[in-house]
């Protein structure tokens, strides 16, 4: 059986969505949207048929009590229009937020900073000469901020111990094997870089955590992906020391300020490795 995959999607068909999205949220916040950005794989190159999302970046002149749920209701809305609308992902914050190296909506540090570094002005007024680049430890704490959030909730980590389910989805599986390894690379560079970028630097150490599970997944990425089967198995094996890597990755590079991320990623490791 193989694994299933989203429906390919060409960088050229993924650029005239974004650039739609864009002119579907101009249309709502109307003057208030000072700029519309792509941003990911679409803006820095090596956007992936198989499994790429599409990152819009929004810059708001101010922040508003209703923006959040604003966003939302649009974002809910595109999305629904079709298969490729559903890898559409949204990132905002209001302009004088951006210039203090901080975001009052969705705009993590890595992102913020692949706007100053990449971002392809769809509409409005380029602004990224005025956006904050981010510190090295802002990178490393948000990255962390995120993993918490998302990948150490406790369906999460039950799906980790048992992955049939993850293996048959791309998308999740792509995700679930790079994010940490994307993590890794930015915080020990203080760099977006590409997927490309973070794997080739993490095969590249001595003995790498997870070398066959890492390929596994970038061979899915590139639209090539091993039968349920094999990702399964490779998951079960790999996939939880590869999370135990990323964890203690970061623990040292913590400071005493950040006392609640070492205890989140303390609690993380100890449910990884003692199932309830």
């Amino acid at each position: 059986m193989s694994a299933l995959a989203l429906e390919p999607l060409d960088s050229a068909s993924a650029t005239r969505i974004v650039e739609h999205c864009a002119s579907l949220f101009e249309q709502t916040l109307a003057d208030r949207l000072v700029a519309a950005y792509a941003l990911g794989s679409l803006a820095h190159g090596g956007f992936a048929p198989a499994v790429s999302d599409i990152d819009l970046g929004l810059v708001l002149a101010d922040r508003r009590d209703d923006d959040d749920e604003t966003i939302r209701r649009v974002t809910r809305e595109l999305q629904q229009k079709g298969s490729s609308y559903q890898r559409l992902s949204v990132f905002w914050s209001s302009l004088p937020a951006l210039r203090a190296d901080g975001d009052d909506g969705r705009f993590p540090a890595v992102d913020r900073l692949d706007l100053g570094r990449s971002g392809l002005l769809l509409l409005g007024e380029d602004v990224r000469p005025e956006v904050a680049r981010p510190s090295a430890h802002a990178l490393l704490t948000d990255g962390i901020r995120f993993a918490l959030q998302v990948l150490a909730a406790a369906p999460v980590v039950v799906e980790f111990r048992d992955p049939a389910r993850l293996a048959s989805d791309i998308h999740r599986f792509t995700k679930a094997v790079l994010l940490p390894v994307r993590f890794l690379y930015t915080a020990a560079t203080a760099d977006i870089g590409s997927t490309d970028d973070a794997v080739e630097r993490h095969l590249a150490q001595p003995a790498p955590v997870a070398a066959d599970l890492v390929r596994a997944a970038m061979r899915a990425r590139q639209g090539q992906p091993d039968s349920a089967e094999q990702l399964t198995e490779l998951l079960r094996v790999e996939l939880i020391p590869l999370y135990l890597a990323y964890i203690d990755g970061c623990l040292p590079a913590l400071t005493p300020a950040d006392g609640e991320l070492a205890q989140g990623l303390t609690d993380w490791r100890t449910r990884l490795l003692n199932p309830a």
